[in-house]
């Protein structure tokens, strides 16, 4: 258990202890606004067995702590260990086998996604480059320890919630530069010291969470000059022809499982229409029903 988790506990312990037993909270168990503890937290420690529902109802569901985490209050907590979370993500030399050229963008993700403390990098540069690819691997390799959002439709929750609730390792930000003022202000936050900070109805609620980002933008001139200081911001190149038809040939085999010879027409067919791997994805799906070419012809129509 985490220090920061034994101060909440000790916290929630007083507000239990303060309560008088004949009122609701007493009664019923407590809230989470009585304790000023966002709900995810506390489905957190509920699944570690250190809280219990009392009262739970359409209108009213009380908490307590449990016996266990009495003892733990009394005893001592043991000693912070390392959750699934804290560990270092394992990174492969091959994550990003698809992607031709950029070696050195790749050598700076590998070395920043394994390093001790975070280091945020920005990929910047015009659409259809590898931006997304590379935010494609590094989900892959990173399963339930990565989360991807787009800037432009953060979540419904926002950004604290959304990282108060997964507590990521890694955090994929697409078009950073369409991301709203609150959830800039949240990132801007949790880059800094791994702190995110909320007033909600009258109470401050805050965690501390240390978080790697790499992030993807068209216009990296177009972020406040405190979001960009923030990264290491790596600008992208176009692919030349024989890059890009070596990239859509690897993309499409090793992750959308087509052929060899489907991949191979996939690209010819694209060829001098797009620099977009996306657009290779999308006629790759269609050529079953519709073909290679006519796929094409409905999805980059010329003129």
């Amino acid at each position: 258990m985490k220090e920061d988790d034994v101060e909440l506990l000790k916290r929630i312990a007083g507000v239990e202890d303060s309560l008088d037993p004949e009122s609701l909270a007493g009664k019923l168990g407590w809230r989470s606004r009585d304790v000023g503890v966002w709900p995810g937290n506390l489905a957190k420690l509920r699944m570690e067995g250190l809280i219990e529902d009392r009262y739970e109802s359409n209108s009213y569901h009380g908490h307590r702590l449990t016996q266990k985490a009495r003892a733990m209050l009394i005893t001592g907590a043991p000693a912070p260990t390392e959750t699934h979370q804290d560990q270092k993500l394992q990174v492969p030399d091959d994550i990003f086998e698809d992607i031709i050229g950029h070696c050195e963008v790749k050598e700076l993700l590998r070395a920043c996604l394994a390093a001790e403390k975070p280091v945020h990098v920005l990929l910047a540069g015009p659409p259809a480059l590898a931006k997304t690819l590379f935010l494609w691997d590094i989900e892959r390799i990173g399963g339930e320890r990565a989360v991807w959002l787009v800037g432009s439709a953060t979540s419904k929750a926002g950004l604290w919630d959304l990282v108060a609730e997964r507590r990521p390792y890694v955090l994929l930000v697409d078009e950073l530069d369409k991301m709203n003022a609150t959830d800039t202000a949240a990132l801007l936050s949790m880059m800094e010291g791994g702190r995110l900070v909320r007033a909600k109805v009258g109470r401050e609620l805050s965690l501390t969470h240390e978080i790697r980002v790499v992030a993807a933008t068209n216009r990296a001139h177009s972020l406040s000059p405190e979001l960009r200081s923030r990264f290491a911001v790596r600008e992208l190149h176009p692919y030349s022809r024989d890059e890009y038809l070596a990239v859509v040939k690897g993309v499409l085999v090793r992750r959308e499982n087509t052929s060899p010879e489907l991949a191979d027409e996939v690209a010819r067919r694209l060829d001098g229409r797009t620099q977009d791997v996306r657009d290779a994805v999308r006629v790759a799906r269609l050529a079953p029903s519709l073909g290679v070419e006519r796929a094409v012809a409905l999805l980059l129509p010329r003129g």
